[in-house]
C-alpha cells in the first residue's frame, strides 16, 4: 500500500449552463458541458491504521466536521467498511464560490485517491454514486473526462470537446449558489436541445442561464463579465463568481488576463479533456 500520495484537485468550467426545468423536491434540471482546465487544488492524502480521519489544515471559515473532503473521506468509510483512517491536507488555489467546482472537485479526489491508497477496488460508477450524496458536480470530477452532462448534473455521456487557452476571472467576491437557485428572477423554463445539437453548435450559441440573475444579484459581476465582454465573448461558469473567455493562444488569452489582473485576481488555463487527477493516478 502506497502510504501516502499527493494528488490534484482540478477546476471545471461550464462551457454552457441551460436551465431546463425544476423537480418538486426544488432541485433544477440543467443541460451543462463540464470541461477540466490545468488549474488545480492538490490534496496530500495519508492512510493509516486508526480508523481517524484527520484535517491538518482546517479552511477558515469552514468547520471541521464540514469540509467536504472530510465528509467524502467519512462517507467512503462507512460504505466501504474499512478500518483504515487517514490524515488530509489541501493547498487551495481555486477560490471558493468561485463557480470552478472546487469544493466538489476536492471531495472527488478524496474519494478516489482514498480508494486507491486504502486499495478498496471500487469502481468509478460506485464512487460517482457516492459523491452524488455530497454535491451534484461531484461525479463529474470524479470520472474524469469532459462531459454533457443532464438531470441534475449528474448524468453524465463524455464528450471531446475543444481545447483553447482560458482567461478567468474572479471578481473577489462569493456566490451563493443556492440565493441563485432560489430567485425567482432565475431562467427556469429553457427549452431541452440534444447533446449533438449542443456541440454542433458550439461556442457561438452556448451560454449560462444563471448570468442575468447573478450580474443583478452581484455588480461587481456585472462589471467584470461587461468589460471582458469588450475584449471577448464571454461566460459565467457554474452560478459564478468566476467568469471566463476561450483564446486560440496562450500568448492571446496571457494579453487580456494581464489587462484584467490589473483590477482582479486572474489566471490563465488550458482547456482539457481529461482530468489531471486521472492523469496522476495513471502515472502511479
Amino acid at each position: 500500500m502506497n502510504a501516502q500520495l499527493r494528488l490534484p484537485a482540478p477546476a471545471k468550467l461550464n462551457r454552457m449552463l441551460h436551465i431546463v426545468g425544476r423537480r418538486e423536491d426544488g432541485y433544477h434540471t440543467l443541460q451543462t458541458l463540464f470541461q477540466f482546465i490545468d488549474l488545480n487544488d492538490h490534496l496530500t492524502l495519508a492512510a493509516h491504521d486508526d480508523g481517524e480521519i484527520h484535517l491538518t489544515h482546517e479552511l477558515s471559515g469552514v468547520n471541521h466536521d464540514d469540509n467536504l473532503i472530510v465528509r467524502a473521506a467519512r462517507l467512503l468509510q462507512r460504505h466501504s467498511g474499512t478500518r483504515l483512517g487517514a490524515s488530509l491536507s489541501i493547498e487551495k488555489q481555486l477560490p471558493m464560490g468561485g463557480g470552478l467546482g472546487g469544493g466538489s472537485s476536492n471531495a472527488a479526489t478524496t474519494l478516489v485517491g482514498l480508494n486507491h491508497l486504502w486499495q478498496l477496488h471500487l469502481s468509478l460508477d460506485e464512487l460517482a454514486r457516492l459523491g452524488l450524496q455530497l454535491g451534484a458536480d461531484v461525479p463529474v470530477f470524479v470520472h474524469g473526462h469532459s462531459a454533457w452532462a443532464e438531470g441534475v448534473g449528474e448524468q453524465l455521456t463524455a464528450v471531446t470537446l475543444d481545447t483553447p487557452w482560458f482567461a478567468i476571472i474572479h471578481p473577489r467576491i462569493s456566490v451563493s449558489t443556492l440565493d441563485v437557485f432560489q430567485d425567482p428572477q432565475l431562467t427556469r423554463d429553457s427549452r431541452p436541445i440534444t447533446m449533438a445539437r449542443a456541440l454542433q453548435g458550439g461556442a457561438p450559441e452556448w451560454r449560462n442561464d444563471c448570468e442575468a440573475v447573478v450580474k443583478e444579484r452581484y455588480p461587481p459581476i456585472a462589471e467584470a463579465l461587461d468589460w471582458l465582454a469588450q475584449h471577448a465573448p464571454s461566460r459565467l461558469t457554474g452560478t459564478g463568481a468566476c467568469l471566463f473567455a476561450a483564446f486560440e493562444t496562450q500568448q492571446a488569452a496571457q494579453a487580456i488576463a494581464q489587462l484584467a489582473g490589473q483590477r482582479w485576481p486572474t489566471w490563465v488555463a488550458r482547456g482539457l479533456n481529461t482530468s489531471p487527477l486521472h492523469d496522476a493516478l495513471g502515472c502511479l
